[in-house]
């Protein structure tokens, strides 16, 4: 049982910043921040949960019959992560490829203390057991000075795992796979990385969101491990019996002249290949959702939209369905996952491709962060765009990705990596 207090604060943009330094001190915590960004399927400007009082952490073998289990027996708030890999407990697939940062698969916990932030409001749910630290908290939590103290930190040296000539060589053996009618599209990832290198994980997450300020950005850590995300995309969402899920596919970058900028907008409105790659998504996301869905009830509220952020434009599809009562919530996202978005077409040949070309596993990147309700609705965004950190193995990882199909230019889509990249890469130099 929790306890829940509704509580007004003054300055809410100070009170943000304050409770994620505070949060620090626990082993677990997972903060989701919307930036502001605001549409109607929107729940809350902000999340913090912290403190783990029970938890299931577990690779891939059986995960998502593990999952239910511990979601059905909890029936409580749970937070975490599902990890790409995932995909080899519902097909016969393998993750053999290097792994420099060594998550568990998959990772939820059932917060402690929980803050559910909403304009100048913050719905505060303790577990009994803690209820009588909730004053004490929020007193702290005002308190703080909300500077960030920073660590020394070594001169970061980014390395690229797949190097310029052989990301050619390998995108030529994936265009000779669509030409042979194996795929139609993929998403290939490369990893930029670095070793033997110390950050400060808040530091960098604040330099980082504040460079993209996206709608599902993500701070999480566990232990010695941290996510930080800036992610633009919505994986999936379940409200009662309605289901969305909103894959991006399109990608154009932005200019400081409003008038190129319209430009480089309306050109990916309207260009052929950017406009197929997001079509073929959303035909695999309207199957998969299918699978769990009402007879009838898959649709496509939005193709093909066009969205900017702070780095880039992005093309976005939201596709919906309706589910019966007795669905499992975990079953909705275990016959949906991996997301269309970070795989390909026809999904299974996809995976097994990027499994042979990619040299890095892709563990918690293009993966999925969020979080069950205690009724079983559930909110969780696509992994992209994101910082991941082992403090004690010093390895820190980005990587990005781009779907390819027929059309595609090998020189564009370095060009696009790069872009992606771009964020990352000045919140780790910076």
């Amino acid at each position: 049982m929790r306890t829940t207090e509704i509580h007004q604060i003054e300055d809410i943009e100070n009170f943000k910043q304050n409770a994620l330094l505070w949060s620090q001190q626990f082993i677990d915590v997972v903060w989701l921040d919307s930036n502001h960004h605001q549409d109607k399927y929107s729940n809350y400007d902000a999340v913090l949960a912290v403190e783990g009082f029970t938890a299931i952490h577990t690779d891939y073998y059986d995960a998502f019959e593990r999952l239910k289990e511990y979601q059905t027996t909890t029936k409580d708030w749970i937070f975490g992560y599902l990890t790409y890999d995932l995909k080899n407990t519902t097909e016969r697939l393998k993750s053999n490829n290097f792994d420099g940062l060594e998550f568990p698969d998959l990772y939820f916990f059932q917060p402690q203390k929980l803050f559910l932030i909403k304009g100048n409001q913050v719905e505060v749910q303790y577990l009994k057991m803690v209820d009588d630290e909730i004053e004490s908290d929020l007193l702290e939590i005002q308190n703080l000075s909300n500077k960030c103290t920073e660590k020394l930190q070594n001169e970061i040296k980014i390395k690229l795992r797949i190097h310029k000539d052989s990301y050619f060589e390998k995108l030529d053996k994936m265009l000779a796979h669509i030409h042979r009618g194996d795929i139609y599209e993929a998403n290939f990832c490369q990893e930029f990385y670095a070793e033997d290198s110390v950050i400060n994980p808040l530091e960098t997450f604040n330099k980082l969101n504040a460079i993209s300020k996206p709608p599902f950005a993500t701070f999480l850590k566990y232990n010695d491990k941290y996510l930080l995300s800036a992610s633009p995309e919505r994986y999936i969402q379940k409200t009662g019996y309605s289901i969305i899920s909103q894959p991006i596919k399109g990608t154009a970058k932005r200019s400081l002249d409003t008038v190129e900028d319209e430009r480089l907008k309306t050109e990916l409105a309207k260009d052929e290949k950017e406009r197929s790659e997001n079509i073929m998504i959303v035909d695999l996301v309207r199957n998969d959702l299918s699978h769990t869905a009402i007879k009838g009830s898959v649709k496509v509220e939005e193709l093909c939209k066009v969205h900017s952020f702070m780095q880039v434009h992005q093309m976005i599809s939201t596709v919906s369905s309706k589910v019966t009562e007795e669905t499992h919530s975990v079953d909705i996202i275990k016959t949906s996952y991996p997301m269309g978005s970070m795989t390909g077409v026809p999904k299974i040949s996809a995976m097994t491709i990027v499994e042979d070309l990619e040299e890095t596993k892709r563990g918690l990147y293009s993966g999925s962060v969020g979080y069950f309700t205690p009724t079983g609705d559930f909110d969780f965004n696509v992994i992209i765009r994101s910082i991941l950190y082992n403090a004690t193995n010093k390895y820190i990882s980005y990587s990005v990705g781009g779907a390819i199909t027929a059309k595609s230019d090998p020189i564009k889509e370095y060009e696009e990596c790069l872009t992606k990249a771009k964020a990352m890469r000045e919140a780790l130099e910076n």
